[in-house]
């Protein structure tokens, strides 16, 4: 997430506005290095279904497929289930 400094802002109000609104992408105000606003987009694109509306949202990392631990970690095989 993009941020700036609260008197970049003051300078910059209105193209921020119009980036926010473009992009969709919420940017945090600073003042003395600490966040006191976020700024957003209040228009929620609509999307024709809720899958097209979290799209780009989520992130795979690793095979989602598989097991998650190995097979000899597993009581059915090890013989310890007992």
């Amino acid at each position: 997430m993009k941020s700036m400094n609260a008197s970049e802002f003051k300078a910059r109000c209105l193209a921020v506005l119009d980036q926010v609104e473009r992009d969709g992408e919420p940017i945090l105000i600073l003042k003395r290095g600490r966040v006191v606003a976020r700024l957003a987009s209040a228009y929620v694109a609509k999307a024709s279904s809720p899958r097209d509306r979290l799209k780009g949202t989520v992130e795979v990392v690793g095979d989602i497929l598989g097991p998650v631990l190995p097979p000899s970690a597993w009581k059915a095989v090890s013989g310890k289930g007992k």
